[in-house]
């Protein structure tokens, strides 16, 4: 009984440490782009090369604090000024005919540490590097009008079109802090992260878009309540009310089952959408299936299951406890991640914290009773 109770001491220990590391995330006010705002003019040391005291204003990613000012300024002339912050990273703004990376055009702007600041156009011919061309593409950039300044922790690049009407459909993306493209070849490394949106040109409203929204939000729902909260849940009944034989076990197998089945759901569902979208999320995909064959072992397990009197009982215990366990920290982090890869928003970030928080204090309340009780 010390051992098992040492066991959950540290269970809920940790799921209260990731939850504490995620919450960060949500609770802190991100302070990224606090220097630029659409509430007051550009005034800029560096030189951008054409004035922007009229141009349209508006966030287009809150998430990293991109902010873009545009205006027709001639006849077939759009003028762009994209400010984000500067983590030494480049910065790229795409555009594309269907809202994808694959086959749109970027303009792409860093400065180097040295001071040096370089844009460039890039042809996003596939998703490896390699088909990712500088110099290449169908924009028509006017020549002379480019330019890239940083300034107060942040990056700029301004640039010009020449084009009755650029695509609506834009792509914002941010590289890997430190991996600047070099003069050598000026490859592009993969971006860290990215989003697609839409832009009315007339209205200055920018929408964004997210592909297979459906799909999206019952991979995320069917994971978060399958491998998150159903699991969590079953391991509490069959901690807490093992006073209530043999109810709590035919509730136990029920809740745990149904979580499987769900969280089987969903990791199906993420490969699906995984190959629609072609994304690079080998980790978090990795994740996935780790839990998943940990819920076809506790399957297994249940099957499998020795006698009460039987001499490997005890072993047999270990092996579900840990498993479990093990699944329940692995699938909390997944869940968190899963949220971030997809941009879902702090309010999905929230409402899970909102769950976990209730179930730490459930948990903490019945191992107070169950103190009494000894």
């Amino acid at each position: 009984m010390k051992t098992s109770f040492k066991f959950s001491a540290f269970f809920y220990f940790s799921i209260f440490l990731i939850f504490q590391i995620f919450s960060f995330q949500i609770f802190t006010v991100n302070s990224q782009g606090s220097t630029d705002s659409c509430n007051s003019n550009l005034n800029l040391k560096g030189e951008l090369l054409f004035d922007t005291t009229s141009f349209h204003c508006l966030s287009v990613w809150d998430q990293q604090g991109y902010i873009l000012r545009y205006m027709r300024t001639d006849t077939n002339v759009w003028s762009f000024v994209l400010s984000a912050p500067n983590t030494n990273a480049y910065i790229a703004m795409g555009f594309s005919k269907n809202g994808k990376m694959v086959g749109s055009t970027a303009v792409v702007g860093w400065v180097s540490n040295d001071g040096t600041a370089t844009m460039k156009k890039y042809f996003l011919g596939g998703q490896s590097p390699d088909e990712v061309l500088p110099d290449e593409g169908n924009l028509q950039l006017v020549n002379f009008t480019s330019s890239v300044v940083a300034e107060d922790s942040r990056i700029y690049m301004a640039f010009q079109l020449n084009t009755e009407m650029p695509s609506n459909r834009l792509i914002y993306s941010v590289g890997p802090t430190g991996m600047l493209p070099s003069a050598a070849d000026f490859r592009l490394t993969e971006h860290q992260d990215q989003i697609s949106t839409s832009l009315n040109y007339n209205s200055g409203q920018s929408e964004k878009s997210t592909p297979y929204a459906n799909l999206r939000r019952s991979h995320g729902l069917l994971n978060m309540f399958g491998w998150a909260i159903f699991m969590p849940i079953g391991v509490m009944v069959a901690r807490y009310l093992r006073q209530y034989d043999p109810i709590w076990f035919y509730a136990h197998t029920t809740i745990q089952s149904l979580g499987f089945i769900l969280g089987f759901a969903g990791v199906i569902s993420g490969l699906v959408l995984n190959n629609r979208l072609q994304n690079n999320v080998n980790r978090h995909k990795g994740i996935g299936i780790f839990i998943l064959v940990l819920g076809c072992l506790q399957v297994i397990a249940l099957l499998a299951r020795p006698d009460k009197s039987s001499k490997v009982r005890k072993y047999w215990n270990w092996y579900h406890y840990i498993t479990g366990r093990v699944l329940i920290m692995l699938a909390t982090v997944n869940v968190f991640y899963g949220i971030h890869l997809g941009n879902a928003g702090s309010s999905w970030k929230a409402g899970f914290a909102v769950v976990l928080v209730i179930f730490l204090i459930t948990a903490a309340l019945f191992e107070i009773r169950m103190w009494k009780r000894k």
